[in-house]
């Protein structure tokens, strides 16, 4: 630590640190434009100007930049100066001799960063009477609007998007005073995190444009915290709502898991919220006839139907769902009791998932966060395509490979936080990143090196990997020269490296791919290193659901087909996702009563015969386990319309009417609120005993209030409901957290579940969550990160995986199919909200360009395929990277339960499905 002598008030701080992160740290007002805590300081907006003396004799000082200059021991600096107020008053001067004076309609203002500096600098009258330079404005897709004119030069967007996030269509073009930030041409921005400009840029050159098609100032945004429901990895997020409508997602820091930034699937998927096809009111079909439709009814009727029917049942199943929350999931477990509850995913799946959860459980080695994973200095990677199934991971990994490069930067004595100095130092060095799978994509530039094969050649890598560095492991037999020096290669760098990481997951289907990837890590372990593990799993809430325990769909269906049950319940979920349509249609055609609980129409909605309308993560209380096993709360944002409400309510609520001729209630039944579905599903499962700590519980109060959702700047609460009434209406009630819906409550520190928004005064952009920490770029203050459910058990002897799979072989005639992925449409909610489906691909099939030769097939070509008694037309698409052999196949989210991979005779499934065409 380091003392620093502000304006001759002396503060202690960490000398690591420059002195403008300092200055913020300990809560002074400092203003600054190209400095953010994730991307270091360039120098380049000069904005940060304070005076410093060499001691306390100097009187004139010299003008230094603060985000430049170190906070070392003894430095002392004056903010306040005269000559450093002028200079920093002339800087925003310059600055606004072009910006133009369109506060008033620009999209960023009230949280525009440009306004709050120009305040805090006292810059208030505008000499400039010239004429302003102008640029025209590119069109850069569904995310994000550009308006070039507002702009200061402060590098930030493109710092970020191609030093940090490994874009290359953003860049700076001219130079001197006529500098241009954007495309070479118009076009949608190719890198996957580019939403996060909307926030990184301080003024509003670059906006959110699916808020601009609803748009409403941010103070009128009312808002809480929330998890992002579109992958396993939990970031978290702050949506904001107006008159109903969801209207915006924003990042919401967390120093343990997503920290400043998230994907564009997380930022732009929410739309499927405010949906057309939304489930708004509980239905239900007359006389239970699937040949009539279903129709609104009060909810009480539907409730008394449905509860005489489940007295009636002969037997009840009930199917999970891995995108429900925990709550939901036990509400509907104690209902149909734990022996009767599904988990809602295939067979093959729950094997998978549960190999996971052992390997966690009962091995020696940690999971990952992604903080963990920006922190790793070796990286091998097994079976995953990060950018499309985890996207926030794989920025999480570029950030990792400078990790042993920074060492040098270290030894030179360069403060990290010089992001030029470090970068000059550097150079194009990285650090060990390996990357096994079977598609190329532009993350594989930043690996050491990539490895393209089938998921049985891959995991023959990883137990090469783990046979090289452990002692007694499972040797490979049969590998190429070729293989046994990758592995090797790999082998070194990981028992090199201090923070080694090892990732694996469900995304390729195979199961040695994940056994090869824990043999790895408890390899080095043996070898006293400190690895981690990450696995990436299909959605928000699978490991959340594996720990409640449970059978797979393959034991529901059982039960329905054999007759021991003749109702079922199905939460959240579409079972045509998860199936074959041919069984699942079966199972409804058996069951005698369906009851859904969802909130979007499918597929499976159209079979219930009770539909009753689920809220969803906006509009819902609720705790989501991520793929690290870190528990974390979401909080509802708004009430919503109609008979719309949590998963877990209607569970009780069936319960209850259930249980109202019977002996009395229990269980779920007798849940009142919120806390008490957080007990209940505590005392479900051991593992989950302490997830009343994720967060406050509602009886919370801070000088007896609670915390408001609202911001102190909301207005027109009157004609919200002015087409109903003229009078204010009290605000809802909510029994279940210890937030408020309304402006009016407890604005002190407060634990970090219930920040609603960050502000402060003075400070109305996103960059006011500098005030809330005590060390800028750490942890929040009171910050509650989530809670790690399963920790590492420690063994004397690692328990081996044995199964090394054969060596792949192609066939002449068949080849295996194998699943992709895409961040844009490979998930079911986001491929609902109309910016991502602009961005979504047709489907298609991948396949090496000599398989396309033996099939006759020409890229681009669109064919149609036959496969489990469906037939999908494909486009085709040529990939040198896609092994021979092997054919990748990318399907929107409803389009089918096939479950890959799969052997296929393609030339056999092209000519099927050309004849059904002509049928």
């Amino acid at each position: 630590m380091a003392s620093i002598i502000v304006d001759n008030q002396a503060y202690t701080v960490d000398e690591r640190q420059n002195l403008l992160a300092a200055c913020l740290g300990i809560g002074l007002n400092l203003p600054y434009f190209c400095w953010h805590p994730a991307m270091g300081s360039v120098g380049a907006c000069r904005q940060c100007a304070v005076k410093q003396f060499k001691d306390e004799h100097d009187r004139c000082g010299r003008l230094v930049m603060a985000c430049m200059t170190s906070a070392s021991d003894g430095t002392r600096i004056s903010i306040d100066d005269p000559e450093a107020k002028a200079f920093r008053a002339s800087i925003i001067e310059w600055l606004m001799v072009n910006h133009p004076h369109d506060c008033p309609v620009c999209d960023e203002g009230g949280e525009c960063h440009l306004q709050d500096m120009t305040v805090m600098t006292g810059h208030v009258y505008r000499r400039y009477r010239f004429p302003k330079r102008t640029y025209r404005n590119q069109d850069l897709g569904p995310f994000i609007r550009h308006e070039m004119n507002r702009c200061i030069q402060c590098y930030r967007c493109v710092r970020f998007y191609r030093d940090y996030a490994g874009g290359r269509d953003l860049n700076v073009f001219g130079a001197h005073d006529a500098l241009y930030f954007g495309r070479e041409q118009d076009g949608t921005l190719e890198n996957e995190f580019s939403g996060n400009l909307v926030e990184v840029c301080p003024t509003g050159v670059f906006t959110d444009k699916t808020l601009f098609h609803h748009y409403t100032r941010k103070w009128d945004l009312q808002s809480a915290q929330s998890i992002c429901p579109h992958c396993s990895l939990g970031c978290n997020t702050t949506p904001g709502e107006r008159y109903g409508i969801l209207r915006r997602i924003t990042n919401r820091f967390n120093s343990e898991v997503n920290g400043y930034f998230i994907c564009d699937r997380g930022r732009f998927g929410y739309e499927y919220v405010n949906s057309d096809n939304r489930i708004k009111r509980a239905l239900l079909r007359p006389e239970l006839d699937r040949t009539k439709p279903a129709k609104p009814e009060g909810v009480p009727q539907i409730l008394g139907v449905a509860a005489d029917r489940l007295r009636r049942a002969r037997g009840i199943v009930g199917i999970g769902s891995p995108r429900a929350s925990l709550e939901a999931n036990v509400a509907l477990r104690s209902l149909v009791g734990p022996h009767q509850f599904f988990l809602g995913i295939d067979e093959y799946e729950h094997k998978l998932l549960s190999t996971i959860l052992n390997i966690l459980r009962n091995g020696p080695v940690p999971s990952a966060s992604i903080h963990d994973a920006e922190q790793s200095d070796a990286v091998f990677v097994l079976g995953e395509d990060l950018l499309n199934d985890a996207p926030r991971l794989a920025l999480a990994l570029l950030q990792s490979v400078r990790q042993q490069p920074m060492e040098r930067v270290d030894e030179l004595k360069i403060p990290r936080w010089d992001e030029v100095a470090a970068r000059n130092a550097v150079q194009d060095r990285r650090g060990p990143l390996f990357v096994a799978g079977y598609r190329r994509t532009w993350f594989h530039d930043y690996a050491t090196d990539s490895y393209f094969a089938a998921p049985d050649d891959i995991a023959r890598l990883g137990f090469a990997v783990a046979g090289t560095i452990g002692a007694d492991a499972p040797s490979v037999p049969e590998l190429t020269n070729e293989v046994r020096g990758l592995a090797q290669r790999i082998a070194d760098a990981l028992t090199q490296a201090r923070r080694p990481l090892i990732i694996a997951g469900m995304g390729s289907g195979s199961q040695a791919t994940i056994e090869a990837a824990a043999n790895v890590a408890w390899a080095l372990r043996q070898r006293g290193k400190q690895p981690r593990l990450s696995f990436v799993l299909p959605d928000c809430n699978s490991l959340g659901l594996a720990l409640l325990g449970g059978e797979s769909l393959n034991g529901a269906f059982d039960s329905i087909s054999q007759g021991k049950a003749d109702t079922v319940i199905v939460l959240e979920n579409d079972l045509y996702r998860r199936a074959e349509q041919a069984r699942v249609d079966a199972i409804f055609d058996a069951a005698k009563t369906v009851i859904v609980i969802d909130s979007l129409e499918h597929r499976t909605t159209a079979h219930a015969d009770v539909l009753l309308p689920a809220a969803t993560y906006s509009e819902s209380d609720g705790t989501l386990v991520n793929q690290e096993g870190r528990a974390q709360r979401f909080y509802r944002v708004f009430v919503p319309d109609g008979d719309i409400t949590e998963s877990w309510r209607w569970a009780r609520d069936l319960a209850h009417a259930k249980s109202q001729e019977t002996e009395g209630s229990t269980g779920v039944a007798t849940w009142r609120n919120f806390d008490d579905a957080v007990a209940g599903t505590a005392a479900a499962v051991p593992e989950l005993a302490r997830i009343g700590e994720v967060a406050p519980s509602a009886d919370f109060r801070v000088a007896g209030q609670k915390v408001p959702r609202q911001p102190d700047r909301y207005s027109g609460r009157t004609s919200l409901l002015s087409h109903l009434t003229v009078h204010e209406p009290r605000p809802p009630t909510d029994p279940d957290t210890p937030l408020a819906f309304s402006m009016e409550g407890y604005r002190g520190p407060i634990p970090s579940p219930l920040i609603p928004q960050f502000w402060s005064p003075g400070w109305n952009s996103i960059q006011a969550l500098n005030k809330y920490q005590d060390e800028i770029g750490g942890p929040l203050r009171n910050e509650m990160p989530g809670l790690r459910l399963i920790e590492p058990v420690a063994t004397k002897a690692p328990f081996w995986f044995t199964a090394v799979p054969p060596p792949f072989k192609s066939t002449p005639h068949r080849w295996l199919l194998l699943p992709l992925s895409a961040v844009f449409g490979g998930e079911e909610l986001s491929c609902r909200s109309q910016a991502i489906a602009e961005r979504m691909s047709e489907p298609f099939i991948s396949l090496h360009p000599s398989d396309g030769a033996r099939l006759s097939l020409e890229d681009g070509r669109t064919i149609e395929l036959a496969l489990q008694r469906t037939t999908y037309r494909l486009a085709v698409h040529f990939d040198p990277s896609i092994p021979a052999g092997t054919a990748g196949l990318f399907l929107v989210p409803d389009g089918s339960g096939l479950r890959l991979p799969v052997w296929v005779d393609l030339s056999e499934a092209i000519k099927t499905g050309r004849k059904r065409r002509v049928a």
